[in-house]
């Protein structure tokens, strides 16, 4: 067994490590702010961590796809996470109550309030 086989080997078995965190934060969490954290962030890790296992696993070779994988991931788990958050807000699924800061709570009354005085519709 090469020094390289060993890497890859640690480096597979730590983005496994971190998928199971992220999906026993999942079901232990309790709400959906928590939930969204724990499926985002330990996720893309342990994607990360297995694509570059799999990049020493290969030598390198044609990691310019795994280089793509990663790429897409890190610009796409943040933004589907927040636009379901967002969503969720809206839908009313999360506790207005329990939030310390509400930034979008904030905005989307004052938004009322405007669209109120000039007799638009509130978005």
């Amino acid at each position: 067994m090469s020094a390289a086989d060993v890497v890859s080997a640690a480096l597979m078995l730590a983005g496994a490590l971190f998928c199971l965190l992220g999906a026993i934060g999942l079901v232990r969490l309790p709400d959906l702010p928590a939930r969204l954290q724990a499926t985002t962030k330990p996720q893309t890790l342990g994607l990360l961590l297995v694509l570059l296992g799999v990049a020493v696993r290969m030598e390198f070779q044609h990691s310019s796809t795994l280089v793509l994988v990663m790429l897409f991931q890190i610009l796409t788990a943040p933004v589907v996470s927040q636009v379901v958050g967002r969503s969720a807000y809206r839908s009313g699924a999360i506790d207005r109550d329990a939030l310390v800061v509400d930034e979008l709570g904030d905005r989307m009354d004052a938004d009322a309030r405007a669209a109120g005085r000039n007799g638009d519709a509130p978005r």
